[in-house]
């Protein structure tokens, strides 16, 4: 075959593989945005049927649009999200209509509108699409014509928009989801994560390899990102068991998850001054070979001891509870052998990392349900 053949059909085969890879993704994308979909489509719909048919308005297209907006397309609706969008909707729409109220309709009303538009969206949102959104929803309120039945007048479509955005509060309040889903997959990686570095530094330990501390140390400074994840997954969370009448019984586990994220988040940080004094300990070679074998022992076990954590965090209700008590037996085990005598070490960089690890114990102590005064029982006295 000619080295032209070749090409093409080497070309042909990647084109075939992209189109089969995109195929795949599209159809898991697609497979997961059922619900969204389904919301928005109820929003819009039923925003549109309530102004038409309860109201009286005429073609009340702004009452579907503002639905549409202020539901947006995400796989958890934030209910502090939706309100500000809706207000934000409405508030736009009722700024055009006083604009034609007391410009008329023409260009120049509309250059007016749309800037003010999305200047409150960029107030409201970092994003760029409700910039866009609410620029085109104020752009039709001046360019479309004002049904001449309107029993408002001009303002018939404000009212409008605040339907749209009533229905899309509705729909986020009566849809049947779980609340606690979201902020326990992103806990759940924050876990993991903790239980990686954990054995990252406890191999470094035993091998002298400073190279694996700073994938641990890299690793923890990554996990910021999902701990305020899983900050806003704990806060819509917060928000939808506190006015959802359907949620309502889930308002003391959410909590519980919250002080987990915030007692997850300062371990986290203890981890990471853990990893970066490991790196220095193993560069300057400065602790005993039965000092340095010691700390990878404990390393391990506390790792090991953190795997609790993450089965808690995958679970609801007794199993929750079990997974955390377990954990905190755990811990609290390693707890009991961070003192330099134990650990045989006689230096003074060995002796501030155990501080440090004694720190991060603490913390995890505490992510386990133990307040602070009950985790310090277990560390020995210095």
């Amino acid at each position: 075959m000619s080295s032209v053949g070749r090409y093409f059909r080497h070309l042909f085969t990647s084109a075939r593989r992209l189109g089969a890879t995109r195929v795949r993704t599209g159809a898991v994308r697609a497979r997961r945005s059922i619900l969204p979909a389904l919301q928005m489509t109820a929003a819009g719909i039923l925003a549109y049927i309530t102004s038409e048919r309860l109201l009286g308005h005429e073609t009340p297209l702004f009452a579907a649009v503002a639905a549409l907006i202020a539901m947006g397309f995400t796989k958890e609706p934030q209910l502090r999200k939706v309100v500000e969008v809706a207000v934000g909707c409405t508030l736009g729409v009722l700024l055009a209509d006083m604009l034609i109220h007391g410009l008329g309709q023409g260009v120049h009303t509309a250059v007016i509108a749309v800037f003010l538009a999305v200047m409150l969206a960029r107030f409201l949102d970092p994003g760029p699409l409700l910039a866009m959104q609410m620029g085109l929803q104020a752009l039709l309120v001046v360019m479309v014509p004002v049904p001449t039945e309107a029993a408002l007048g001009p303002f018939t479509r404000s009212l409008d928009a605040v339907v749209g955005g009533g229905v899309a509060l509705l729909i986020t309040l009566i849809t049947p989801k779980d609340p606690r889903g979201e902020p326990l997959r992103e806990l759940r990686t924050v876990t993991e994560a903790i239980t990686s570095s954990l054995r990252d530094i406890a191999s470094a330990l035993r091998s002298s390899d400073s190279r694996q501390a700073w994938h641990a140390l890299i690793r923890a400074r990554g996990l910021q990102t999902q701990i305020d994840e899983s900050t806003k997954a704990l806060t819509s969370a917060k928000e939808l068991t506190f006015f959802s009448p359907a949620h309502r019984r889930h308002r003391h586990y959410v909590r519980r998850l919250d002080r987990v994220a915030d007692k997850l988040d300062l371990a986290v940080r203890s981890l990471r001054v853990t990893a970066r004094r490991t790196v220095s300990a193993i560069d300057h070679a400065s602790l005993s070979d039965s000092g340095t074998q010691s700390l990878a022992g404990l390393m391990q076990d506390l790792a090991d001891a953190s795997v609790q954590l993450s089965r808690a965090v995958a679970e609801s209700g007794p199993g929750f509870n079990r997974a955390m008590n377990a954990g905190r037996e755990a811990l609290g085990s390693v707890a009991t052998e961070l003192h330099p005598d134990r650990l045989g070490i006689d230096d003074l960089e060995g002796e501030a990392l155990v501080l440090l690890i004694r720190t991060m114990v603490v913390d995890l102590l505490e992510a386990t349900g133990a307040d602070h005064d009950e985790a310090e029982t277990y560390l020995p006295e210095l």
